[in-house]
């Protein structure tokens, strides 16, 4: 009698807890301010340093690939740093980690000597940092927007029971803008494991660093984001607790000065002075912005990625299969090869009926993901490995990156990581002359739930220089999938010595994981991996 007494008061305690979080509206935004980026024509330190630069290659934008951790965390240092006018800021993930605590100081030490700033999170992941955002927010010169975000703050668990078309969708973009004239784009959240700091498990990951006609598209498109229906001021979610109280120093540089040290080992990078003096190796090429409507995140709005700005052929395809097919057709249609990287396959049938037929016209398509071992969201290794057979009698040739503690060699690239790396990058190749980086996953998810960004690059040389790395990395730190005569599938990699290494089931997994993956892939969820 107890028990059952106990449980009832479970049970109520849930639904009143249910029906608050119902009660709970967003507050309008019929009085929100409508913002705009500064004119690319301002005169600033980086605006000088570019001019030159773009006026001798007229059209094209400045390209420069970020594939190491450290370096890619140096370059979002050096654009803070030297900002004057304005710095936006869109990300999925930001971490109050090492690195997260030492970029939010930089952005309060911006904003302090007169650089606007704009902030724009993802609220999936503000979780336990309402305090230290409402610290940076007060700051006379930032301002922080939450995109889709949870009414009740600590009960958020709760908003997916009674709201889960809207927060069922999120914002996956990544982008940082300094006085319109340099951004950079690409995979990269916020935290420590996408700038190679730190013990723990590390992401493998792909940005790159533009000037040119393309960051007017990016800031144009921030633009786009920040005044959209979704994008809520922070104040009006998360209420003013203790207003006399300047708690930014001790949130932000209590924990930032503790770690000054890493701070400054990144200024030996120099890229403040390779910025400033324009003296950054660019690729030259025709870059297009590929990113999603915002009305996206909206529910009811199943757009695929790049349709606002790329014309998609109409599909037949239902809802449930628009992950691949819809993403492909932002770029033109392969003729000789295409490499696909992502760190979440779920090719859908769709997906993988139409890399089926560009294979039987001639096209070489290799496809390089996370192993089961390797990935860190094994139910969507389910979504992947149920095509897996199905691909490889087609012709499509699957590698799969191993297990972090497996891989002990060939660490000259940051393609493929080191001996504690998870893939994390977006990016694929076609014919020798395109390469797209971004924020997409190859997954319903990416194409039909969040909203995603990217650049499409025409550089035979960017081409060249990712598949060279790629292929002489591959044979040692990925697993090639295979079929056996018997139509089974093997995993075959290439050990240090030269040997040859053949397994007939996922390797470096354990049975437990391996049988959660295909309980998941008997499970009707395809479309919300």
């Amino acid at each position: 009698m107890l028990n059952t007494k106990i449980i009832n008061k479970w049970i109520s305690c849930l639904a009143l807890l249910m029906a608050l979080s119902a009660c709970q509206s967003l507050p309008p935004l019929a009085d929100r301010s409508m913002d705009k980026h500064i004119p690319s024509d301002e005169p600033s330190i980086l605006a000088y340093a570019n001019a030159p630069l773009i006026a001798a290659h007229q059209g094209l934008s400045g390209v420069y690939p970020l594939d190491d951790g450290q370096e890619a965390f140096a370059a979002r240092l050096a654009l803070i740093r030297l900002a004057e006018h304005s710095l936006d800021l869109q990300y999925y993930i930001w971490r109050n980690d090492t690195s997260g605590q030492l970029l939010f100081r930089e952005l309060v030490k911006a904003a302090r000597r007169g650089v606007k700033v704009r902030l724009l999170l993802d609220d999936n992941n503000t979780v336990g940092q309402d305090r230290l955002l409402q610290a940076i927010n007060n700051e006379p010169n930032i301002q922080i927007r939450l995109f889709n975000p949870f009414v009740n703050r600590h009960w958020r668990a709760l908003g997916y029971i009674t709201d889960f078309n809207r927060l069922n969708r999120r914002m996956h973009n990544k982008s940082m803008t300094a006085d319109n004239q340099v951004s950079i784009v690409g995979g990269r959240n916020i935290g420590d494991e996408y700038f190679d700091m730190g013990n723990g498990l590390l992401f493998v990951d792909l940005d790159v660093l533009t000037i040119g006609p393309v960051v007017e598209k990016i800031s144009t498109d921030f633009d786009r984001y920040w005044n959209s229906s979704s994008a809520y001021p922070f104040d009006r979610i998360v209420h003013q607790k203790r207003p006399d109280s300047k708690p930014s120093d001790h949130l932000i540089y209590y924990s930032a000065n503790f770690n000054q040290h890493r701070a400054d080992h990144y200024e030996q990078n120099d890229f403040v002075s390779r910025l400033k003096q324009g003296s950054l190796e660019y690729e030259w090429a025709q870059t297009k912005l590929i990113s999603d409507d915002p009305a996206k995140a909206l529910p009811g709005k199943p757009e695929s990625a790049g349709q606002q700005h790329v014309n998609l052929k109409e599909t037949e395809a239902t809802n449930s299969e628009l992950a691949l097919s819809n993403l492909l057709q932002t770029i033109p249609t392969p003729k000789k090869n295409m490499l696909l990287i992502t760190p979440y396959f779920v090719p859908t049938k769709v997906g993988v009926n139409y890399l089926s037929m560009i294979h039987h016209q001639g096209v070489r398509i290799r496809v390089l993901t996370n192993s089961l071992a390797a990935t860190d969201v094994p139910i969507v290794h389910s979504g992947y490995a149920r095509y897996r057979q199905t691909l490889l009698q087609n012709g499509i040739e699957l590698y799969e990156l191993k297990k972090p503690a497996r891989i002990t060699t060939h660490r000259d690239r940051g393609f493929t990581g080191n001996s504690a790396s998870s893939l994390h990058a977006k990016t694929f190749t076609i014919d020798n002359n395109q390469l797209f980086v971004g924020s997409l996953n190859l997954d319903p998810r990416s194409a039909r739930l969040n909203t995603e960004m990217g650049v499409l690059i025409q550089s035979p040389e960017l081409v060249q220089y990712m598949n060279q790395a790629i292929d002489e990395a591959l044979p040692y730190v990925t697993y090639q999938v295979l079929l056996t005569p018997g139509n089974k599938l093997r995993w075959q990699t290439r050990e240090a010595d030269n040997h040859k290494n053949i397994m007939y089931h996922e390797p470096e997994a354990s049975l437990w994981r391996r049988g959660w993956v295909k309980a998941w892939s008997w499970l009707p969820i395809e479309n919300l991996l």
